[in-house]
């Protein structure tokens, strides 16, 4: 396996997206730059060691010279709607492959028997928002900060058309090719762009999700005006974000970090963020889910051995953050252009 955009390039022809065919390969190719990201040649070196598919459409397995192990050809199975999951026969060394592309933060993902286990339950925050929102069958999505794409990958399983996944982290790309070698779905692909490198494309999606992103954006309300900007007439915005408990016209506006993290700028109350957007011209806004995050939800993994939410807790009293902010609350915000 290999990071290669051909086919996500075929794809897009005849289709609103054309334009970037020719706009995304100079910058898909500055978001992979060898220069800025030393490990990404050690990343793709792993990614061309995994084993191949070698005829999917009969869902038959085989591994390439690369693999210490022959594996017989079997019959899979792939689930990405209840969960992301290949089954079919253990690979000798796979999880070792995979674990060079720690930390792995957002899953789970079971593949060929490895259970990849996530720093953060992102099958959970899934369950909270699939309920809420319009049917995904035959709609072309941006997700904007997929990470690895893992919700790119549920989204295809409730029939999405294409699902277009945006991040600039390199180590997130190699995570989603390596997943890619094994699911080989055509309908998902993550490019490693900011939202300010997506090329300009009014009304080109049906669904635009924006999870975990807001707090992270010097200008929320910017941030906002871009997501709406790709929307159809009709299209559905899909905000998830940390919120703060506070009046109409409150932010909690950290004076240094927010549980350990630097770059947290605005942490709205939700009346807060349903003003934005509505200042935004949004419609149909509703508040769909409150919940305070768990330590069993984000934590410490074999898979992410760094600090986790436990350890950006106040030990004393998990009500506050270890700056004495209030723990963190994520809210669920779906509107209508």
């Amino acid at each position: 396996m290999k990071i290669d955009y051909s086919e996500f390039y075929s794809l897009l022809k005849d289709s609103s997206l054309e334009p970037w065919i020719e706009l995304l390969p100079e910058r898909i190719a500055h978001g992979l730059r060898y220069e800025r990201y030393g490990l990404l040649k050690e990343w793709e070196a792993s990614l061309a060691r995994l084993p191949s598919i070698l005829d999917a459409t009969s869902s038959s397995l085989s591994a390439n010279s690369a693999c210490d192990e022959d594996v017989a050809s079997t019959k899979r199975s792939i689930d990405l709607r209840n969960e992301v999951r290949v089954n079919g026969p253990e690979i000798k060394g796979l999880e070792n492959l995979l674990q060079t592309f720690h930390p792995w933060r957002k899953g789970p993902y079971n593949i060929h028997g490895v259970h990849i286990d996530t720093e953060w339950h992102s099958d959970w925050k899934w369950d909270r928002v699939r309920p809420h929102i319009s049917s995904l069958e035959g709609r072309t999505i941006l997700d904007v900060g997929c990470g690895n794409g893992y919700h790119c990958w549920r989204m295809a399983g409730e029939g999405a058309k294409l699902v277009v996944g945006v991040d600039p982290t390199p180590m997130f790309i190699c995570q989603f090719f390596a997943m890619k070698n094994f699911i080989q779905d055509s309908r998902a692909w993550v490019l490693p762009l900011g939202i300010e490198h997506v090329p300009e494309t009014p009304s080109a999606f049906d669904t635009v999700f924006s999870m975990g992103v807001l707090y992270h954006r010097k200008s929320p309300i910017e941030h906002i005006e871009q997501l709406k900007s790709f929307l159809r007439p009709g299209g559905e915005l899909v905000i998830e974000t940390l919120v703060a408990d506070g009046p109409e016209g409150y932010s909690l506006i950290p004076q240094g970090r927010y549980a350990k993290m630097r770059n947290v700028w605005f942490i709205p109350s939700v009346q807060t963020l349903e003003l934005w957007l509505k200042r935004c011209g949004l419609k149909d806004i509703k508040t769909v889910d409150i919940n305070t995050t768990s330590i069993e939800e984000q934590r410490t993994t074999d898979w992410m051995a760094f600090d986790s939410l436990p350890t950006f807790l106040d030990p004393n009293d998990p009500s506050k953050t270890i700056e004495g902010h209030p723990a963190p609350k994520r809210a669920v915000i779906v509107a209508t252009v």
